[in-house]
């Protein structure tokens, strides 16, 4: 989703509105989407661009029922954020939203919205967020704790934790995501932004913390390395290294590793969140379905 934006200014009252103005819809705390068996893409009809087609109606249904004129929005980062950031701009482009004030956390989200016509800002705290959408990796059936930071950055790029405080700040949040990453008894890695300067240590305290549930290995910048990173390991814009802990069993509770998480000294950040304002919006096989902490499990 992405080219350079402009940059934003310090406070809300210096954020630029896009063009073009007009109208609202209702927020149902939960709800379906299903796609008319008539409707067809012009385009061969692989399971790829079968998910495609999911993400999209995923990413149509998020703009359509939670963005409303005169909003500042949160743009995240992934494909489905990409195609709810077109949409977005279309919606702009014909007037039916308009005077919405949009917010970018990543060099990604800024390229989208300038692909769309969608004059943003760059996230800076403090900023007042309305709305923001992103891409969750996971998302915890039950509690809608969600992962991100699984996809690999460059050494040199801001890390997650600029889009995870972006969303966080919001009054609503909805993470857009497949079928198949929501899950109950989350596995994979869980991305954790540590201190350079005693990341062993810190790594250390992980691996103890989990031991028996999980592996700890340092984000190398490129290829594949061992657990400590290779020669070349990732370091943030921030200055920061990224350990992958690397579950290998179902995490009966994300939300209470985050609280181990948080407590470790050398920790600086993870890319786990927990909102008591998030809403899934999970896109399966024709349908889309929107789903809150109080009505979270899909029958």
């Amino acid at each position: 989703m992405e080219a350079v934006a402009r940059a934003s200014a310090a406070t809300s009252a210096q954020l630029r509105p896009c063009p073009r103005p007009r109208r609202n819809r209702s927020l149902p705390s939960s709800s379906v989407l299903r796609r008319p068996g008539r409707r067809r893409l012009a385009c061969s009809a692989s399971a790829a661009d079968a998910d495609v087609v999911d993400l999209f109606d995923a990413a149509k249904l998020t703009v359509d029922k939670f963005v409303k004129s005169g909003m500042v929005v949160g743009l995240g980062s992934g494909p489905a954020s990409a195609l709810a950031v077109q949409y977005l701009g279309t919606r702009l482009r014909r007037g039916s939203l308009t005077d919405i004030v949009a917010v970018t956390s990543s060099v990604l989200s800024a390229s989208e919205a300038d692909k769309a016509g969608i004059r943003a800002n760059s996230y800076q705290e403090g900023i007042p967020i309305d709305f923001a959408f992103t891409d969750a990796e996971v998302i915890e059936e039950g509690t809608l704790a969600a992962v991100i930071g699984r996809r690999k950055t460059e050494s040199g790029e801001p890390s997650f934790m600029l889009e995870k405080a972006m969303v966080k700040s919001a009054d609503k949040l909805a993470f857009i995501t497949g079928n198949d990453k929501y899950l109950t008894g989350v596995e994979g890695s869980i991305p954790v932004l540590v201190k350079s300067g005693n990341w062993i240590d810190t790594a250390e305290e992980i691996d103890d913390l989990f031991l028996g549930d999980a592996e700890v290995w340092r984000r190398p910048s490129f290829g594949t390395a061992g657990p400590l990173g290779g020669d070349h390991p990732l370091v943030t814009k921030e200055g920061h290294h990224v350990l992958d802990v690397i579950f290998t069993t179902p995490i009966p509770d994300l939300g209470q590793v985050a609280e181990k998480l948080d407590q470790i000294a050398g920790v600086v950040d993870h890319g786990i969140i927990c909102s008591d304002q998030s809403y899934a919006v999970i896109a399966s096989k024709g349908e889309v379905q929107v789903i809150e902490e109080k009505s979270s499990v899909i029958p």
